[in-house]
């Protein structure tokens, strides 16, 4: 999961801390050019390591006979913005690649750790997790695997799957279940010459599908997944790195292919239009509920809104009842990263119907977006802010600008490929701001973003920068204070301050626009308790592959407490900001999926926010923030039919904006508990 502004992983440090391979053998003999050191093994290989395309470390490993067995080593290791995260494992494996003892340790993100041992003995299988222990009855087609790392590991669950008959399922130890699925063929070339791949869809490794390419050797020479903290992550083998571009998109296309099978019952096609009749309209103008509405949708537009009895049904028009339903604009959640094609169902079932994507792999995103703007995959419309970064140690992504002709050709490219934003990040040098700023507005393209190294947000802001990505790049301009105390820094803030007064007039002067993520910050403060459950009511909603590192609780409850008393400090900054006038529009940066963003909403209204103004904050507001208020927003004939139907009244409790119960995206009709299904979560 994504964490503070561009994927911390979850509960990864205090409150206080947010501010303050070409494969070398065939696998049946040796190289002629292997190190002297492992001479011995039957097989050798590599693999480079990739976050956001950007080669960040790699894999080797070999596989040799240790008596009547075979035994894997690999070493597996990435530096990921300034942060090593190594890791070793060993696969001790029958001759038909059963395994018999597996062990891993080391880190699997920069701030997650793993330990486990795996002991098969005839039927009883031994897991050690830490300092947990346990003992499982040993299953047929059991294969000892811990999420998407080590790559070499995914390799063998793949060849053990095809000597075993390629079963529907492969029961994994320590837990969980894989689904594999042969989707293709791709071919690629190498050296000049074509090379024919094999495509293979899985599922149950992570949340949502990963995608990996075999030869008929059974080599693995790509795998395009998610990591520990849902990042982009690939796996190439020597030798193909050039496809990588290739990997990605296809990859993207084809978990949509594959995700909208499974969907697209779920909206059955219709003929003529679509009438809502006898809900209360809540259109987000900021008036007084209306009840009693009939609303006519015709293809993807809304044609008639009026009284029930007042609004003629055209001849074949499919009938909706919607009595005891409230009808509000489809939500925005305006810090997204549709890292995996599960995201859509996700946005959806939440009522969230438009997404800005905040950063993301050039080839990935435009290929999900051109799919989802067809018809042929199933999600929200996507806004496009292209990620930039400049060199450094803790650079992100492969998109780099370190010079004004650089800004000038990325920026060019990204709006001609469609981005509508770009997106700064913190390596990006102070001077080269402005520049960014100037070329893009040139271009009609606005810039948001995170307040790089060196410069402060009202540097930003007065260097061009239209939006700001996260409350912390204001927090301490806004008065925020630390101070010591017995579970860690105690936060305070001073909004009469000079320089929270100054924030506060410059932004107002400029119009800036603040995406504040508030339901990540207060994630962090998550300990387990039944009171921070309720903050997060639909944690206990999430797909099996997500429960695990949601409900992980690093902190004391005195320092959870400590840390909820500092998300107050937060709060009275947003409505500071509220109340003075600077647009706030609603965004999660991916924290509980779907749910945050209603539980961003709520957040808003402890700072101040009516329930209206919170839920404008997801719909007119973003909208105006994009300049796209005359097409989506608010309820209104003539607009796209973005539409969602509660079961309560979100007006009397910002709480009810959780009673969603179906969705209009562009005039298709979905319900939204098939959607949470299909991706694994319950409704």
């Amino acid at each position: 999961m994504r964490r503070d502004g561009h994927h911390l992983s979850l509960h990864a440090f205090t409150f206080a801390a947010l501010f303050f391979g070409s494969i070398v053998v065939s696998g049946t003999g040796l190289h002629a050019q292997e190190p002297p050191e492992r001479a011995s093994a039957l097989e050798t290989g590599k693999f480079r390591l990739h976050k956001f395309a950007q080669a960040i470390g790699d894999e080797q490993y070999s596989i040799r006979r240790d008596g009547a067995s075979l035994l894997l080593s690999t070493q597996f290791g990435f530096t990921d913005r300034g942060s090593r995260v190594p890791l070793s494992a060993t696969l001790r494996m029958q001759p038909d690649l059963t395994p018999q003892h597996f062990s891993l340790k080391g880190k699997t993100s920069r701030l997650s750790q793993i330990d486990t041992e795996i002991t098969v003995e005839g039927t009883q299988t031994n897991i050690r997790q830490g300092q947990n222990t346990r003992t499982a009855e040993t299953l047929p087609h059991d294969f000892t695997l811990s999420g998407y790392a080590p790559v070499s590991v995914q390799m063998l669950l793949m060849r053990y799957w095809m000597q075993h008959g390629r079963p529907s399922i492969l029961n994994t130890l320590p837990s969980g279940q894989v689904h594999i699925e042969r989707r293709g063929v791709d071919t690629v070339e190498v050296d000049g010459k074509p090379v024919t791949l094999e495509r293979y869809g899985l599922t149950g490794v992570i949340w949502g599908r990963e995608t990996l390419w075999m030869t008929r050797a059974r080599q693995l020479v790509a795998l395009v997944c998610c990591d520990a903290e849902f990042d982009h992550f690939e796996a190439i083998a020597e030798g193909y790195e050039a496809a990588l571009p290739r990997f990605i998109a296809r990859a993207a296309q084809d978990n949509i292919a594959a995700l909208t099978q499974v969907t697209r019952r779920l909206s059955p096609p219709r003929q003529g239009a679509l009438v809502l009749r006898g809900g209360t309209l809540i259109d987000g103008k900021g008036g007084p509920p209306i009840p009693n509405v009939t609303l006519v949708v015709e293809g993807d537009r809304i044609t008639h809104i009026g009284p029930a009895d007042q609004i003629a049904v055209p001849r074949h028009a499919t009938l909706i009842d919607a009595r005891g339903k409230y009808i509000l604009p489809g939500l925005w959640d305006m810090h997204a990263h549709y890292e995996q094609v599960e995201w859509g169902p996700i946005y959806l079932a939440a009522g969230v119907t438009t997404v800005r994507d905040c950063g993301n792999e050039f080839d990935y995103i435009t290929a999900v977006r051109d799919v989802l703007r067809s018809g042929r995959g199933i999600g929200p419309q996507l806004i496009l802010a292209g990620l930039v970064d400049g060199d450094s140690e803790s650079s992100l992504g492969i998109v780099r600008i370190n010079t004004p002709e650089q800004a000038h050709s990325v920026i060019q490219r990204y709006k001609e490929a469609g981005f509508a934003q770009i997106k700064i990040y913190s390596s990006i040098k102070p001077a080269l701001v402005p520049v960014i700023c100037e070329e893009a507005h040139r271009l009609g393209m606005s810039v948001t973003g995170h307040v790089p190294d060196g410069m402060d947000a009202l540097q930003g802001v007065e260097a061009g920068m239209d939006q700001i990505n996260h409350l912390q790049y204001l927090a301490r301009l806004m008065g925020l204070r630390s101070s010591p105390g017995p579970n860690g820094p105690a936060l305070s803030v001073d909004l009469n301050a000079p320089t929270a007064q100054k924030t506060l007039r410059t932004l107002q002067e400029r119009h800036t626009v603040i995406d504040p993520t508030m339901a990540i910050y207060e994630l962090s403060s998550y300990d387990g308790s039944p009171a921070a459950k309720e903050m997060e009511p639909d944690l206990d909603r999430v797909a099996p592959e997500l429960a695990g590192p949601l409900h992980s609780a690093p902190l004391t409850a005195a320092q959870a407490a400590g840390a909820r008393a500092g998300i107050a400090a937060l709060l009275s900054i947003v409505g500071a900001l509220h109340r003075a006038g600077i647009p706030i529009v609603a965004g999660t940066d991916q924290a509980v999926p779907g749910h945050s963003l209603h539980r961003e909403l709520e957040l808003y209204v402890q700072a101040g926010f009516t329930p209206m103004e919170a839920i404008q904050a997801a719909t007119l507001v973003p909208a105006r923030a994009l300049h796209m208020e005359n097409e989506v927003g608010t309820v209104e004939v003539g607009k796209r039919a973005d539409l969602i139907l509660l079961t309560a009244n979100p007006l009397e409790s910002i709480r009810n904006i959780r009673t969603v119960q179906s969705v209009m995206t562009g005039g298709k009709l979905y319900e939204c508990a098939p959607l949470w299904k299909s991706v694994g979560f319950q409704p």
